[in-house]
Parts: C-alpha cells; sequence; structure tokens
C-alpha cells in the first residue's frame, strides 16, 4: 500500500501575490511568515560538523540509530534541560532528519490506517493532519487537553499533543498532560508529544530585561508527575531548528517506547531514513552548548516583545505568547486574507490563519533579524 492522498489549504505559493504587493514598498518586504531561522548557526556547532567531515561516519555509511556519542548526549540533554531520566523509563532515542519527516510519516510507522482515528489539536501544525492523511486514517481535531471531547470514541489510535503549541504558543501543565495520558492509555491510543519549542517558556517572562542564561522549559510528556514513571504508549520529538538555528541540518529526534521505536528502526534502516555522519556529530555539539541556547532563546524573547508592541499599536490585540516563536492574533477584518492584503502593503508579510485551521486569525513570526523584527514593528505604529 502506497500513500494515501492529502488535501490541505497549507500552500506558501497562496501568498505570492501579497509578497508582489509587499515587496513595492519603499522600504522593501519584512518577511514574518515562514518560522525559518534567520541567526548564525553556534561555532561549537561549526566546528563539530568541520571536525566530523573526513571522520569515519562520514565517508562511510552513518548509524540509523544514531552514534553511542550522540544517544548518550540526547539521554544527558533530557535530563539536563527536560528533568527526564530516559534510562530509568527504559525509554528509547531515534535521530530523525528533522521534526517534519518524523511528523509525517508518524501515523504511516505506527501502524495505522482505515478506520484508525488521529487526535490532532484544532488549531495546529498542518502536517500532523497531512501525515494522518497520508497513512489512510481518519482525523479527529478536539481541544486535545479536553480528554472527553475524544476518549469514547472509536477507533482514536493516535493522539497528537503540541506544547507550547505552533501557531497559538499555548502551553499545557503537567496536569493537562497527565489526563490526557492516562485517558489515551485507557483506551490503547499512543500519545505523540510534539515539544520542539519546549525551552522557549515565556510565562511570567514579559518585559522582563533579563538577559540570565536560565532556560525555562514547559512539562515534558516524558516527566514522571506525566508518565508516571513509564514511557509506556509515549513519544516526545524535538528538534535542533529553533533552539541552535539547526533547521537546513535536519537534526531532531524521538524518544520514548522503545517497543515502539524499535519496528520504527527496522522501517528506518531498510528506507534510509538517516542523519549524515557529520551532521550527527553537529547534534551532539547543539545538544550541549546550552550557552548558545539560551543567547537564542533571548533574541526570540525580545523580538516577541517588540512584535506585540508594534501589533498593539496597529490596533491588533495581541500579547505575549505563552511559549514558542509566533504572535497569534487576530485579524481586526475578522478574515485573515483582508488582513493579510492591508498588511503586504505596509510592507509585512505574516502567515494566514487558515493554514493552521482558523482563518480568523494571523500567525506572525519571530524568525526574522533583530532590525526586520524593529523595522516592521515602526510600520505597524506609524
Amino acid at each position: 500500500m502506497g500513500f494515501a492522498p492529502f488535501s490541505t489549504p497549507y500552500d506558501w505559493s497562496r501568498l505570492s501575490s501579497a509578497k508582489k504587493i509587499a515587496a513595492a514598498h519603499p522600504d522593501g518586504m519584512i518577511d514574518l511568515s515562514i518560522g525559518s531561522p534567520v541567526d548564525a548557526v553556534p561555532d561549537s556547532v561549526r566546528q563539530a560538523l568541520a571536525d566530523a567531515s573526513d571522520a569515519p561516519n562520514a565517508y562511510g555509511y552513518p548509524v540509523t540509530r544514531g552514534t553511542g556519542e550522540l544517544r548518550g548526549q540526547i539521554v544527558r540533554w533530557f535530563a539536563d534541560a527536560r528533568g527526564v531520566d530516559l534510562e530509568a523509563l527504559g525509554a528509547g532515542v531515534i535521530p530523525t532528519q528533522g521534526s517534519k519527516e518524523a511528523v509525517s510519516l508518524m501515523a504511516s510507522l505506527l501502524g495505522l490506517g482505515e478506520g484508525d482515528v488521529v487526535v490532532q489539536p484544532r488549531v495546529s501544525y498542518p502536517t500532523y493532519e497531512i501525515g494522518t492523511q497520508l497513512a489512510g486514517a481518519s482525523t479527529l481535531k478536539a481541544d486535545v487537553a479536553d480528554v472527553d471531547s475524544w476518549r469514547n470514541v472509536p477507533g482514536v489510535r493516535m493522539v497528537w499533543v503540541n506544547s507550547p503549541s505552533n501557531p497559538t504558543g499555548e502551553v499545557l501543565d503537567a496536569v493537562q498532560l497527565r489526563a490526557i495520558v492516562e485517558a489515551a492509555r485507557r483506551i490503547g491510543a499512543v500519545v505523540v508529544s510534539d515539544e520542539c519549542y519546549a525551552l522557549m517558556d515565556w510565562r511570567g517572562e514579559a518585559g522582563s530585561t533579563s538577559t540570565a542564561d536560565r532556560l525555562s522549559a514547559t512539562p515534558c510528556i516524558l516527566s514522571p508527575e506525566v508518565c508516571g514513571g513509564s514511557a509506556d504508549g509515549l513519544l516526545c520529538l524535538y528538534s535542533l531548528s529553533k533552539q541552535s538555528n539547526m533547521a537546513g541540518y535536519r537534526t531532531a529526534l524521538i524518544a520514548g517506547d522503545d517497543g515502539l521505536l524499535g519496528p520504527m528502526l527496522t522501517v528506518r534502516k531498510q528506507i534510509g531514513q538517516i542523519i549524515s555522519g557529520p551532521c550527527q556529530a553537529a547534534m551532539v555539539a547543539g545538544l550541549r552548548d546550552m550557552a548558545a541556547v539560551a543567547v537564542q532563546r533571548n533574541r526570540y524573547r525580545r523580538r516577541l516583545e517588540t512584535l506585540v508592541r508594534g501589533l498593539k499599536a496597529a490596533g491588533y490585540d495581541a500579547e505575549m505568547p505563552q511559549g514558542a516563536l509566533y504572535v497569534w492574533v487576530r485579524a481586526k477584518s475578522g478574515d485573515c486574507w483582508t488582513d493579510l492584503d492591508d498588511l503586504a502593503r505596509l510592507g509585512i508579510i505574516v502567515s494566514p490563519g487558515e493554514f493552521y485551521g482558523d482563518p480568523a486569525y494571523l500567525r506572525v513570526s519571530s524568525t526574522a533579524s533583530d532590525e526586520a523584527v524593529e523595522a516592521a514593528a515602526r510600520r505597524l505604529g506609524a
């Protein structure tokens, strides 16, 4: 059986007309739509990549499950950054070629198909639904934290969690996560938690001028207070794309129930889903260099605060998100496409909320340079 057909409004070419308008602005276009990092890759990562460029894991075939050094560093990162002891949980790890391939293939690799139901947030990253469609399964969009909205639905086999959320920034607390885990386990469903923005938790930090190296992390699906000391039925996704500006390196991971990861690894070996050897070495450095992560985190916090001020000055009801890298704001006109065109006349491009499930909203990304974000805020406030 091949991939089933899919359909989605998530098509960046739909912004082409607005980009033409924005490009005609006298001071040029400012793109706050796609969340692609613009800042430099940490020196430690670049050096690790260079050092590994002629290593055995580069001129020979790399290891699908990751080098011993990489797996060990993932375990240490979870302990230090998330307060999670993977070894105590008996959890396994698999490095992936970025988080998007892990998301899009997840339902297929779990063996889901016709008649199976995958629960996902109503407003969310569109690739969750695309991956479900590719597997031939059905999507149920719900308030995932409201377990009564899905736990009695026949056929539920998988539940997507995304905290902090792309695009809303919502953060689920440990109590909410534990309720999801318990409900899913009762019906035999797997919980897959996308935690790619976990180190970008802004709660209580709005307006702060601190540049401390402290990293606030959101609760993890594998935390003891959430999982009850067992990784059974749980998978956690994480990526270095945003924390270390490594989107082009395609370095991410899945951690959790080894009974689920084992069959996935077998398939991945056969289809060549392997991170290159030099990028595995770079991933080790990225997970180790938390000082660089703290610097990048502070950049994003400042940019988000600047965007919120600019959007408020333009009449938007904008607030600092609880987490992640985006301001999720209601369109003043009530329609994302109308507001998108209005902003394009200011030379500013944002994402239409329709891409994520709500056409009444806009997503404004902080993944632009300090200068671009400051310029956008000035235009919004003019």
